[in-house]
Order: C-alpha cells, then structure tokens, then sequence
C-alpha cells in the first residue's frame, strides 16, 4: 500500500480498526482456550465461549467488529486454512485403509445424525421450511476429530482397536460432511425454484461434489510432486509455505467455481499433500508444510472461532424458541452417534466408540456460518435462533465427550474390555 494511501485519514482509520479488532479477538481466543485447557476441555470451547462473552458487551466497538467485512474476511481465511489443516493431518491412504467397520461407523452416525436431527427440527420447530430443516440436521453430521484424540491419548487407549476406528470414521466423517454440506447448500439455493427443480439441483450438487473431489485428488496427485520437487530448487526462505498455500487457495478456487464450497477444495488440497512433499525442504534443515502452517493457523483460525461465538445472540440463545430447538437438536446430535455403535466390530467396546464420535465442533460451525449467510425464500436461510441453538450442540457435546469417554476407556481398560 502506498504511503499516501496510509496518509488518508479513512483509510488509516480502517487499518487502525481492523488491527485494534483482530488484536482484541485474538487476546480473547487466547486468554479462552487458556482457560478451557486448564479445566480439561478443548480450546475451541474457550475461543467460542470467549467470543459469545465479547458479543454479550453492550458496547458499539463490538456490534462494529461482528459486521466489519475486513474482519469476516480474515475469518473467512481462516476457515480455508483450517479445512486445509485437517486434509494434511489425513493422506489418500489414510482414507483408502479405513477397515469396513470404520467405514460403516461413520456411515451410521451420519445417516442417524442427519434422521434424527430432521426429527428434531420437525417437533421443536415446525414452521421451518423444509430446506431449513435438512440444512440445521446436516449441520450436526460431523464429529470433532481433534477432541476425541486428546481424550483417547490422554487416557492411553490411543494404540486401540477402538481408538483406530474412532480414528478412522472421522476422517471419513470430515469427507461426508463436507458433502453434505455441498449437497444441502445446493438444496438452500435451489429452492426457490420449486421442489422439482430443487432435488434435480441436489442430485446435481452431490454429482458436482463427488466429481471434483474424485478429479481434484488424480490431478492433485499426479502434479503435486512435480510442483514441489520444482519449488525445492528455490532458496528463498518460505517457499514451502507458499506452495502449499498456493496450492490450497487455487484448489478453493477451483471448488467455488464449479459452485462448491471453497471448504471443500481446502480440503481436498491437504488430503492430497503428504509429508513426503516437504522431504525435500526438511532434507536441507526446513521446516515440514504442517510445521510451516501452525504459525498461519495459530491467528487466523481463533478469529473465526471468536467471530462465531460472538454472532451466537445471547439473547435468542435463551429465548424459548431457541432453548427448545437446542436442546432437540443435542438429543438428537447424541442419538445419532450413539446409533453408530451398531456398526463397531465385535470385541471392541462399542459405547466407546460412539461416544468417540459424539463431538460436534468445526464443521457444524462452518454449516451455521454459513447458514446464516445463504438467502432463502429472500431472507436468511439460518436466524438467529437456529444459530444459537447449533453452538449449543457445539458446546453441550464438547463439554460432555471428554468426562464421558474418559470414564469409558478407564473402565475399559481396567476389566480388559477395550484392547490393543
């Protein structure tokens, strides 16, 4: 930026804001998870409950920083690196080697997630339409890998046979998720075509998403060698970094222009990079791309989680609406994991598992983002009330999966039940 464009007083005054903004967002993310780590839960939980408390201040600043369109962007940001950081802690492989139970795990918790949350929504709210439904339901399809891991290593059931197909099933749930977070999107969109031409658009969308992810990931892995081991004659110092992010904002370009989510090619893209891509930079004393990334993801990713809580109406989240429509959908967000129980092997403690996958965590925050941002019918397809009550879901499921399975596994692993 040219120095006479620092020299405006507006545009000063804008940087000046949007840094006092992501300088308050980022404290608060911080000084939450601080807080929720010390009390054994995730510091998601903190970032958003640190981001409900600031939307609660009745001050003009903050009503300011949950619409300034500077700060969404960054957040917006966030959410690309935080789906990119997820494919990368997954491989091609890591997909194609989950055993069938695995497999059927994940497909159970979703299918019952998505029934019962249709249900749920159905009989706490039924003046909602019927795109509203099936888009609050999907929202609550995908576990929060990240917090059953903490709580299988924590406890030493991490080398498991339920742990591997807790493990497994929710990368498989991060891949279902996102489609049908990209099949319901086209549901909201579409809808105000008619219902006919509604589900010919979602058969179109899941065809659209199954087709780019399947071409994405054979490009993907067919030039992302040759990119790296080109970029690794370069001696400029982050040129990993900047592949890999190149390479996860053009395959988040690519996705939204075949009229996906940009989630979904972030996605893709670390799904499709593997260690071996930074062999190279590590040999000559670099740092790895994950390692690379932690810096990037350490600021950005806790602004859209902030950004989150801080949208969640404090007031629409007490009002009875939103209290029943919440505590429907975490009946439902628990029953639907607990049915993936039915798909678990045999000699395996299957209450174990289910209650692995009960966490709700990024994703459903995703899915309420970027519900409250999709337009339906002209207005909101997402109101303040179904928004309140899905980061309800988000904290009831995070606060009770780790006390739960905690106890689980040290009982499992006191009579034996639950082996390696």
């Amino acid at each position: 930026m040219h120095a006479t464009a620092l020299a405006d007083p507006a545009t000063a005054d804008a940087i000046s804001r949007l840094g006092l903004s992501v300088a308050i967002l980022l404290v608060a993310a911080k000084l939450g998870g601080e807080v929720a780590v010390r009390l054994g839960q995730s510091a998601v939980l903190g970032e958003l409950l640190a981001g409900v408390l600031l939307g609660s201040i009745p001050l003009h600043f903050f009503v300011e920083v949950r619409t300034d369109p500077y700060v969404d962007m960054l957040a917006r940001l966030g959410i690309l690196v935080l789906l990119f950081e997820v494919g990368l802690g997954s491989t091609i492989r890591d997909v194609a080697s989950v055993a069938a139970a695995a497999t059927a795990v994940a497909a159970l918790g979703t299918l019952g997630s998505l029934a019962f949350g249709v249900v749920a929504t159905a009989l706490a709210a039924p003046g909602d339409r019927l795109p509203v439904r099936w888009f609050v339901a999907g929202a609550i399809t995908a576990t929060s890998i990240g917090i059953s891991a903490r709580v299988l290593r924590d406890a030493g059931a991490a080398s498991t046979r339920a742990a591997h197909t807790i493990l497994g099933a929710s990368v498989l749930d991060d891949v279902l998720g996102l489609l049908v977070l990209a099949v319901l999107t086209e549901l909201a969109q579409s809808a105000d075509a008619g219902a006919r031409v509604a589900w010919i658009g979602v058969a179109w969308g899941a065809l659209k998403t199954i087709a780019f992810l399947g071409a994405s990931i054979a490009v993907g892995v067919a030039l992302s060698p040759r990119l790296f081991a080109l970029t690794s004659r370069l001696q400029a110092p982050g040129t990993l970094l900047a592949t890999g992010l190149s390479f996860c904002f053009v395959f988040a370009w690519a996705s939204n222009a075949m009229g996906l989510s940009p989630i979904v090619g972030a996605f893709t893209a670390g799904l499709v990079l593997e260690e071996l891509h930074s062999s190279r930079f590590v040999q000559r004393g670099e740092p790895s791309l994950v390692a690379r990334m932690e810096p990037i993801s350490a600021w950005l990713v806790p602004i859209f989680f902030v950004l989150v809580g801080m949208r969640a109406d404090i007031r629409a989240l007490f009002q009875p609406a939103a209290l029943t429509l919440g505590a429907a959908l975490v009946t439902a967000a628990m029953a639907g994991k607990l049915a993936c129980a039915l798909g678990a092997p045999r000699g395996t403690d299957r209450i174990a598992i289910a209650l692995g996958m009960l966490p709700r965590g990024e994703v459903t925050l995703v899915f309420a983002n970027l519900g409250s941002s999709l337009r339906s019918a002209g207005r909101p397809l997402l109101d303040p009330a179904h928004y309140s009550a899905l980061v309800t879901v988000v904290v009831v499921t995070t606060l009770v999966t780790p006390i739960a399975l905690r106890r689980r596994l040290r009982a499992g692993l006191e009579r034996g039940a639950v082996r390696g």
